[in-house]
Formats: structure tokens, C-alpha cells, sequence
């Protein structure tokens, strides 16, 4: 299977290097001098790499096969990609692809509340993506203390939340609900005064 890893944008100088925005949390290990990426469209590659830096917050990468800016500007737009096959063994301790966790269920304990449905990379870390049983979209912390097991082969992702998790995304109904004990209070005041005034 092919995992995308970036999206190439313009063109930086005249010796065919490209700017790219990045597609993986590994840009590291996935951008090492010599590693041939899948291009799409398959017209444009393989591209082998034979410079990866950074230039401020954006990374730049060199190609073997390009060697100027008419070169580099024909890959504007193209995505790069690497064989997961390929990455498995030195992937095997570093976590879960996007495309892994996607459609396993979600559970607590025995039961299901759950489909995760995406998973968000971020700097501090990372947030699985659920739709809970009404649809409504839950952002779980990926860490060890609250999702405990990801089983791959059983189609399932176990967590452990903590108590209000699946309430704190929904501000929305939780304010609903506020009204709606007011207007029932409310509701039970004016009933009060009718009583009272019959009597």
C-alpha cells in the first residue's frame, strides 16, 4: 500500500529544488538521501532524493532526476508517496497509519460507543478522530493512559476516558440541556402560581 508523505508546491532557485508541504510526522526518516518516492501522476517519477532541508518552517527537497526550475515547476501539485511494505520493520515500534485505524471500532470495555473515522497528527500529540454512536465527531488524546490497545487484527481500538470525554466536544448540547432545565424550573414556577391563585 502506498502512504502519501507530501504534496509538492513551487519551485526554490534554479537547481531544481521544490518546496513541498508536509504529509507525514516522520519527515526525517521519510526524506533520507537515496529513497525513490512514487509519484502521482506516475508520468512525473519515481523521484530518488538527494537533498532534504529545512528553510525556515518549510522543507525543500532535491531530486536526483531534476536539475532545474523548469524541471521542478512541471512537479508543482504532484503527491509523493512510499510503500508502507517497505516501512514496516522500522515502523513497527512507532505507532499506527491514518489508513490503519480508520473504520475500527471504538470501545469501552465491552462495549462499543464508537468508529474512529480520522486521526490528527499535531506537535504535542496526537488525537483519534471517533464518531460516536450519534454521529457526532469525539477527539481522543492518542496516548497509551487512554487509548491502551489498538488491535489491528481484532478491528478495534480500546479506551480507557476519562470521565466527560465524550460530553467535552459537545458544548452545544450540554447548553440544550442547561435551557431545558431552566425552562422546565420555569415551567414548574408557573404551575406553582396557578395552584396557588385556585386556591
Amino acid at each position: 500500500m502506498q502512504l502519501q508523505v507530501a504534496r509538492i508546491g513551487k519551485p526554490h532557485g534554479i537547481r531544481g529544488e521544490v518546496t513541498v508541504q508536509v504529509m507525514t510526522d516522520a519527515p526525517e526518516d521519510r526524506f533520507v538521501p537515496g529513497t525513490e518516492l512514487t509519484v502521482e501522476p506516475a508520468s512525473k517519477g519515481p523521484l530518488t532524493v538527494i537533498s532534504a532541508r529545512w528553510n525556515k518552517d518549510i522543507l525543500l527537497l532535491g531530486f536526483e532526476e531534476i536539475v532545474d526550475r523548469n524541471g521542478a515547476e512541471e512537479l508543482r501539485g504532484a503527491m509523493l508517496s512510499v510503500d508502507t511494505d517497505e516501512l514496516e520493520d522500522e515502523d513497527d515500534d512507532e505507532g499506527w497509519y491514518e489508513h490503519e485505524l480508520v473504520g475500527l471500532q471504538a470501545k469501552v470495555g465491552d462495549d462499543v460507543v464508537g468508529t474512529v473515522s480520522g486521526l490528527r497528527t499535531l506537535t504535542v500529540q496526537d488525537l483519534l478522530v471517533v464518531n460516536d454512536n450519534e454521529g457526532r465527531e469525539v477527539l481522543v488524546p492518542f496516548v497509551e493512559a487512554i487509548v491502551p490497545e489498538v488491535s489491528i487484527e481484532g478491528g478495534y481500538v480500546l479506551l480507557t476516558p476519562p470521565a466527560g470525554l465524550f460530553e467535552l466536544n459537545l458544548p452545544e448540547d450540554k447548553a440544550s440541556t442547561e435551557v431545558k432545565g431552566e425552562d422546565e424550573t420555569a415551567s414548574d414556577a408557573k404551575q406553582d402560581k396557578q395552584e396557588e391563585a385556585g386556591r
